[in-house]
């Protein structure tokens, strides 16, 4: 059996046109179109394993992949002009890097980073990239139940149900809205996130800022570990991940 080579893609997708980032059956998803298209360019199957799942309509700035491939298979010079000229417009591959054999696109992650916009004016331009407010939020308030994020562990109260993870524990790293013109960012950032929680944390801070329950109230509901008294998810439309950290020694170039 010939020696393979581990490889990792760097690339960013528009989430609208997709049922998320795997593979499901009978849904058009990141990691069917990818796979697709990569195994068009070195004529043979190609299975890619992704740092994490993004839902239906979540984009990616940055998502990270890795493959193998066999020694005598290697990418040619115009790899990135080929394979993006392959990918459909909204698929976007930006690097490729031999890493070492035993990095994994998801267990080797240090660290991952999501960015959530909220727009509080009609914009056509992001009318598919935010989620569109009609009342401006307490900004302030929003940040101060923030805070309540990086001293707790376990965010059972934020993942969607039934889902299959051995534990619900994940180190917030950082938490925080920032204003800007007429958009407000969240931005976050942890070792690992649990399914749909982002979206569930979005949508609990936006209740804070409108006055739907109190900053003091955000601990009681993270020690509760109930989703169903967090707040509604804010749609997918606006979230993207945006980061994903890797220790630079898993890298041969």
């Amino acid at each position: 059996m010939s020696e393979t080579k581990r490889y990792f893609l760097e690339l960013s997708y528009k989430g609208t046109p997709f049922h998320g980032w795997q593979i499901q059956k009978n849904a058009f998803t990141v990691q069917e179109c990818l796979e697709s298209a990569l195994g068009t360019y070195f004529r043979r199957p190609i299975f890619v394993v992704g740092s994490g799942r993004t839902d239906t309509g979540v984009h990616a700035f940055m998502q990270v992949c890795h493959f193998d491939l066999e020694e005598n298979m290697l990418p040619g010079e115009n790899f990135l002009k080929a394979i993006n000229s392959i990918l459909p417009k909204e698929i976007s591959i930006h690097s490729i890097r031999p890493v070492k054999q035993d990095a994994h696109a998801r267990f080797s992650a240090r660290k991952r980073a999501y960015v959530y916009r909220i727009i509080f004016r009609k914009n056509p331009f992001l009318n598919e990239l935010a989620w569109h407010c009609f009342t401006n939020p307490d900004v302030e308030k929003m940040n101060e139940a923030a805070q309540a994020l990086l001293r707790h562990e376990d965010f059972e109260c934020f993942s969607k149900v039934h889902t299959d993870v051995k534990h619900f524990r994940c180190e917030i790293i950082s938490a925080y809205w920032e204003q800007k013109d007429h958009q407000l960012l969240f931005h976050i950032s942890a070792n690992r996130f649990l399914r749909g929680m982002v979206r569930a944390i979005v949508g609990t801070l936006m209740e804070v800022g409108l006055g739907m329950r109190n900053v003091e109230s955000m601990d009681e509901l993270i020690r509760s570990r109930d989703r169903a008294l967090a707040g509604k998810a804010a749609p997918a439309k606006g979230l993207f991940l945006s980061q994903i950290v890797y220790k630079e020694d898993i890298y041969l170039d």
